[in-house]
């Protein structure tokens, strides 16, 4: 049974679909098999997805599935029965219809881009986590490294008593850029922003362990 990790925050813009295209990417170029669920009716990722297939062609390693918010732990239960990694990204808002993608994971992925409207965001997202015990890692995305700012959400973060990844993503064009492409950082070989995305996912993947 593979691990399934559940990408969710109730902000918009905080970089989930992002998070979780480079996530994936990373993970199938190290060999895993991995399949994305999309729950976020604006269809991002699915977007994503097409225009990958279009660019590189079928990878029997890498699937994607749509699901609505209250099919997603049966449709993640399922895919994970093949696949090494599942990840399921969610649409930005914090009710019940999130609970069943939250029931189903491993870990629960929570990005926090670097401001403190995004911080506040963050706390109900824990909330709904911990009533489901599952364990979360918050990943500081967007971040501008040496800022006081950067610095502040940092260890405001760390206070809300989740983990905190040591990676922080930057504030990079590189990952817009290849995601409009159907790509990832990391299908240009190396680099800072392939280095972040590998880091973290050296992070997730330890957590998701338990």
């Amino acid at each position: 049974m593979g691990r399934i990790v559940t990408v969710a925050q109730q902000k918009g813009g905080s970089g989930k679909t992002t998070l979780t295209a480079n996530l994936a990417v990373a993970a199938r170029a190290r060999g895993l098999s991995v399949a994305v669920i999309d729950t976020d009716p604006q269809g991002s990722l699915g977007r994503w997805f097409m225009e990958r297939l279009g660019a590189r062609g079928e990878d029997e390693g890498f699937d994607f599935a749509t699901a609505s918010a209250w099919g997603a732990a049966y449709e993640a239960e399922k895919v994970a029965r093949r696949a090494d990694l599942v990840l399921i990204d969610t649409p930005p808002k914090i009710d019940a219809d999130l609970r069943p993608a939250l029931r189903a994971a491993s870990l629960v992925l929570v990005p926090v881009a670097t401001s403190q409207v995004d911080l506040w965001a963050t706390e109900g997202v824990l909330d709904l986590a911990r009533r489901e015990r599952r364990p979360c890692l918050i990943v500081l995305n967007r971040s501008r490294p040496g800022t006081r700012l950067a610095a502040e959400i940092a260890a405001a973060a760390g206070s809300l008593g989740a983990l905190v990844a040591r990676t922080r993503i930057g504030n990079r064009v590189a990952y817009a850029e290849t995601m409009g492409r159907g790509m990832a950082v990391a299908d240009g070989g190396a680099g800072p922003a392939g280095g972040e995305v590998e880091e973290l996912l050296d992070e997730v993947l330890a957590a998701a362990e338990g």
